[in-house]
């Protein structure tokens, strides 16, 4: 069978960006952000976790640290930049409970649900073991690919659009807190998989939608009324011209 362009193009994006949205989904890197954390006090906690390994920033009299906060839908993470240092805890407190980090992580369940099922759909319509392709049913799951991908992208909007306010409802817990250092917090790379990976669903999708017209059969001159691929078979101006092969097409 010579599978159409549209269908190839659609079952090869469709499942990169399913790919793609699925590990910005499970990786804890949506927003991060870098504070410089000062260890004046001798028995400092941190200072003594990484004594002899060389992580200590000296600023006049008092040494530092850099460290790194980064956050995803699940999990978040605190890593002393530059070290092995690295902590990481289920998402919790006020961030969890955060209505706008609800609503995307729904989003993109149901996201990556549609997009999964639609594939499936897909690659039943379009049957490259066969000689003709369930059109009908690989344009149902385009159009599922595409919802999958309006949805992440929904998503993806509503978390960056409140990157820097999530989980600040309560200003003594979480990053918030006065006792921690103030992080300026900035898109991290898992986003930019989301919206790339959401953006390869839509183009997927719509490949699979369009690949639902049905190809043109030649129509016999002498009966232009019947336009279907049979006619073709009983007529004697194209069945007996020299030098032609005649193919039997099924639309």
């Amino acid at each position: 069978m010579h599978t159409p362009a549209s269908m190839v193009m659609g079952i090869v994006f469709a499942p990169l960006g399913l790919v793609l949205v699925f590990t910005a989904a499970i990786t804890p890197q949506w927003r991060e952000g870098r504070a410089r954390l000062g260890m004046a006090g001798p028995g400092s906690f941190l200072r003594s976790g990484v004594k002899g390994q060389g992580m200590g920033v000296r600023s006049g009299s008092v040494e530092a640290l850099l460290l790194l906060r980064s956050d995803g839908l699940w999990e978040s993470c605190l890593q002393v930049e530059h070290s092995e240092l690295k902590q990481c805890w289920p998402v919790a407190g006020p961030y969890q409970r955060d209505p706008r980090v609800r609503l995307t992580q729904g989003l993109v369940l149901t996201s990556l649900f549609l997009c999964g099922t639609g594939i499936v759909l897909a690659c039943i319509g379009v049957r490259c073991w066969m000689d003709v392709p369930l059109r009908g049913v690989a344009a149902t799951g385009g159009l599922l690919v595409v919802m999958s991908g309006l949805l992440s992208l929904t998503a993806l909007g509503v978390y960056t659009h409140n990157l820097g306010r999530l989980g600040m409802a309560d200003p003594s817990q979480g990053i918030n807190n006065p006792r921690f250092p103030h992080l300026s917090l900035h898109p991290a790379g898992s986003l930019y998989f989301g919206w790339l990976g959401s953006c390869l669903q839509v183009l997927g999708g719509s490949a699979l939608l369009f690949s639902s017209k049905r190809p043109r059969c030649p129509t016999c001159p002498s009966c232009p009324e019947r336009p279907d691929c049979p006619a073709c078979r009983s007529c004697t101006e194209m069945t007996n011209k020299p030098d032609t092969n005649v193919y039997e097409v099924s639309c």
